[in-house]
Order: structure tokens, then C-alpha cells, then sequence
């Protein structure tokens, strides 16, 4: 796993010169004053992407460190399906290539929208994939492309959580879409299978006010170790009967019965854990019903920021190789430890912003 991650990340590194430059970029063309929705929504669907949305690029919602990164005021908000195959093995290998491999496949798609905006004669700036400059769900659903789900992803009508985010901000005119209410909100408090099926235990049943939104809170510090450990884990993603069967037959189904489609049944709610690098945590296959069980060291994870982690790591490593006999070993832990500390000063930060 890791060292996919690593050649994920080398994949990536090759595209954030690119797109941390966008906003620099000046047009190719004259701009008409005409508004450019239509161009831009067309365009979006002969490049394959899933959806467009258009929205106010809202500053509540932009991460501190990016404020003056930002340039400019509108948010074309783009999602692109990721392979609903490769899900479904999730928590696997298959379903971190479906996951990182859609960004790969992202990140020149949201640099060649770029371009074409610019050939319209209007400035575009690109965020993510894995470097967004904000909270991307909820400018997503002012958008109307979803709704926050009770698993804190945003759930789409196409593909429930199976897709990755992107915004580009542009001071083209467009116009502005409105939020939708899919109904997601009310389901989702029937529904609760991903509640239920959370191997980590980390959503909660209930709604509570966060932030000035009322919510189903994920709990980070019982979502995260499970990520970590079990090969992204993705299990609320992979068992929400939106992403399986779609929102049309879920919503017909339930108004024909008043049963959740799937609800109860292995092929819905079945998972297999697998852990390789260590052995030392629970795996197997879990039916409807059943769960892993973790003891309390399980949940302990870095406290502070990055940096601090990042650093606490390489002492630990110093401390316990200190003897300096394996010079190509320390100098790949330091290698390691400097691309971690660009990565992190950089501001390549991953779209998992259900938190």
C-alpha cells in the first residue's frame, strides 16, 4: 500500500507546478461579455467528466493557508466517476487504484477545462484534485450536484459518493445554480447502513449542529485509524445502497415498500477486512450484524500538526537506529522525512473534507 502511494504521489508531483500556476495564467482569446454557462457545461460532458455545477466561491469555506492563493469569485464545481467495479472490492488494493487512480485521470482533465476557459477570454484557477484551496462539499451543494450524507461524503443523484471533487474559480460569467434537495437528508435517517456497517464505529446515528449546520458528524479520530490500517477503508462509501444501485431504484423502491433496497443482505453490506503489514489487527469477512472489535490502542493516533507528526516520526526513527551502520537506510528515512515536509508546506491536501 505504501509503496503505491508513493508512486501515486510521483504520478501527482508532475501536475501541482501545473495547477498551482493556473491562476497566473492570463486568457487566449478576447473575452465577449456573453454569459459562458452553456459552453462550459457542454464542454464538461464531451471531456467524460460526471457532473457541473456552478456556485458563489464561497471564502467561509477556504482553508486559512490558501486565502490569498485564491484569485478569483466563481466556482465551477466538476465530478468525475470513479470505477464503480473497483469500489465495490472496498476495503481493497483494487478500490485505492479505483480512488487514487481517478485523480490521476483528474488532474489533466481539470488542466485542459482550464485552458478552454481561458481560450473563452476569462482567467481560470484550478483546486484539486489533492490540492484544494476549500471545503469542497459544500460548494458542491450549492451547486446542486448533492447532499451531505450520513457517512460525510457528498452523495450525488448518479453516483451517490463514488466520485472525486474539483473546483476551478473563474471570473467568467456564469450563471449560478441552486441547491437541490434530493431527498438524501430524510433517507439517510432511515437508511443508516453505512452507520451501522462503520467498522471504526465513527458516524454518529443522530444529527448534531456543527459549525452552523446540523449534521451527521463524523468522529475523525475513529474514521481515520481505520483508514490508515485497512487499505482506505471506504467501506461507508461501498455499502451506501445510493452508490450500489442508484438514487432512481433506492427512492422507487422505497416509496413502493418502505424497505431500504438492500438493507440486511450480504451483497449490500458484506465486507472483508485485510491488514498486511503488520498482522497484528482484526481481518475476515463481516455479514450484516457483524463487526470487527478494537481495543482502545487501535484508536491512538498523531496529535498536533503535520509537522510535528512528520518530525516526532523521523526522532523515532533516529532514536532507534542510532547506531549509524546502514547509511543508505538513513538516508532513505531522510529522503522521506524532506518530501513529507514539502508535501506538507506545499499544501497538497486530499479531498476527504467530510470532517
Amino acid at each position: 500500500m505504501q509503496k503505491y502511494h508513493h508512486e501515486h504521489q510521483a504520478v501527482m508531483e508532475e501536475f501541482y507546478p501545473l495547477m498551482n500556476r493556473t491562476g497566473d495564467l492570463e486568457p487566449t482569446a478576447a473575452p465577449t461579455g456573453e454569459d459562458v454557462t452553456q459552453l462550459i457545461r457542454d464542454k464538461s460532458v464531451e471531456m467524460g467528466f460526471l457532473d457541473i455545477g456552478f456556485t458563489n466561491h464561497d471564502l467561509r469555506f477556504v482553508y486559512q493557508d490558501r486565502k490569498d492563493h485564491v484569485k478569483y469569485p466563481n466556482a465551477i464545481c466538476i465530478a468525475l466517476e470513479q470505477d464503480f467495479a473497483e469500489t465495490q472490492t472496498a476495503p481493497s488494493m483494487a478500490a485505492e487504484h479505483g480512488h487514487y487512480g481517478t485523480y490521476e485521470i483528474q488532474a489533466p482533465m481539470g488542466l485542459r477545462m482550464v485552458d478552454y476557459i481561458l481560450s473563452l477570454g476569462y482567467h481560470a484557477q484550478l483546486h484539486g484534485p489533492s490540492n484544494h484551496s476549500a471545503a469542497t462539499i459544500p460548494m458542491f451543494v450549492a451547486a446542486g450536484l448533492g447532499q451531505l450524507g450520513a457517512n460525510g461524503q457528498l452523495l450525488t443523484p448518479h453516483a451517490g459518493a463514488r466520485c472525486r471533487l474539483q473546483i476551478i474559480t473563474t471570473d467568467a460569467p456564469v450563471t449560478f445554480d441552486k441547491p437541490e434537495d434530493y431527498g438524501f437528508h430524510a433517507f439517510c435517517q432511515v437508511c443508516q447502513v453505512c452507520v451501522n456497517r462503520c467498522p471504526g464505529r465513527a458516524l454518529m446515528r443522530e444529527k448534531i449542529w456543527w459549525r452552523g449546520v446540523e449534521k451527521n458528524k463524523l468522529i475523525y479520530k475513529r474514521c481515520r485509524p481505520v483508514m490508515s490500517r485497512y487499505e482506505g477503508c471506504a467501506i461507508c462509501m461501498k455499502v451506501c445502497p445510493i452508490n450500489k444501485y442508484g438514487a432512481k431504484a433506492v427512492m422507487e423502491h422505497y416509496i413502493e415498500t418502505g424497505q431500504v433496497l438492500g438493507k440486511g443482505t450480504h451483497d449490500l453490506e458484506g465486507f472483508t477486512l485485510h491488514e498486511e503489514s503488520t498482522g497484528k489487527y482484526t481481518t475476515g469477512y463481516f455479514g450484516p450484524g457483524e463487526l470487527p472489535t478494537f481495543d482502545a490502542s487501535f484508536f491512538k493516533i498523531p496529535n498536533g500538526t503535520r509537522e510535528n507528526a512528520a518530525m516526532e516520526e523521523f526522532i523515532e526513527y533516529i532514536d532507534k537506529n542510532n547506531d549509524g551502520l546502514d547509511k543508505e537506510k538513513d538516508n532513505e528515512a531522510l529522503f522521506n522525512f524532506r518530501d513529507r515536509m514539502r508535501q506538507i508546506r506545499l499544501g497538497e491536501v486530499s479531498d476527504s473534507t467530510m470532517f
